[in-house]
């Protein structure tokens, strides 16, 4: 429905317009009601209130990065188990005394840190050549330094200082004698590679040096060597 303002205008008719202003006034009335209705509706305002609040609201904050990946904050505190399996290559005296083998050792890991985690060495081995024999007993805690951490891969090094108990059977004067057992200081350090499966369990390689300081000996030749083993690890985290 129009209005034609140019017969209004000329026929200048009173009640034509006031008609005319009533109907407009109405009309922009109206509009504002509507407008005002929708704000002050309840359920219209709670859902304004909740746009406003996720366009205002901080961005979550991102798991901790470093230079190739992500660590999560679930990962963090975390106990692991592990055994490790492989070789031992003998050095030193301990290559004259007996033969490189495969060996088993203990480990137990903390991630302390998003790039540091404690972990301990604990192995027994006994090795021969012949007649001549070397055991030894060692418990190693270190450092373990992650580089980076590239999805589930994480290459790392690992350092520390440790305890042995080398105990050796040779010959001297022609006869066979076995040597003083004794705890010694000695050292450690490594490199090695982590690939986590799942939550639960995660497999490597290490590359493992132990220096244990020489044994002395009341009678005969100090007791000293060294020995590197490579690993197959495998570790359950709880």
């Amino acid at each position: 429905m129009g209005i034609n303002l140019d017969k209004c205008s000329k026929s200048k008719n009173p009640v034509a317009l006031f008609a005319m202003g009533f109907f407009l006034f109405t009309q922009n009335a109206s509009s504002q009601n509507t407008k005002i209705g929708r704000i002050t509706n309840p359920t219209t305002a709670d859902q304004m209130a909740d746009q406003l609040e996720k366009q205002t609201e901080p961005p979550s904050a991102p798991a901790h990065s470093n230079s190739y990946g992500n660590t999560q904050p679930s990962e963090l505190n975390v106990h692991s188990i592990g055994v490790g399996v492989g070789q031992t290559f003998l050095n030193g005296d301990f290559n004259n005394l007996a033969n490189s083998s495969i060996t088993g050792d203990l480990y137990y890991n903390y991630s302390a840190s998003y790039s540091f985690d404690f972990m301990a060495n604990l192995h027994y081995w006994t090795q021969t050549k012949n007649s001549t024999e070397v055991r030894t007993l060692g418990i190693a805690p270190g450092i373990k330094g992650k580089f980076y951490q590239f999805d589930n891969f994480t290459p790392y090094a690992i350092g520390g200082l440790g305890f042995y108990n080398p105990l050796v059977k040779r010959f001297q004067n022609n006869n066979l004698t076995e040597s003083e057992s004794k705890w010694v200081f000695g050292y450690h350090f490594g490199t090695g590679a982590d690939l986590k499966l799942n939550e639960k369990i995660t497999v490597g390689l290490l590359l493992h040096f132990h220096n244990p300081f020489d044994v002395k000996q009341e009678n005969g030749s100090d007791v000293e060597g060294s020995y590197q083993k490579l690993m197959l690890t495998s570790f359950y985290s709880f």
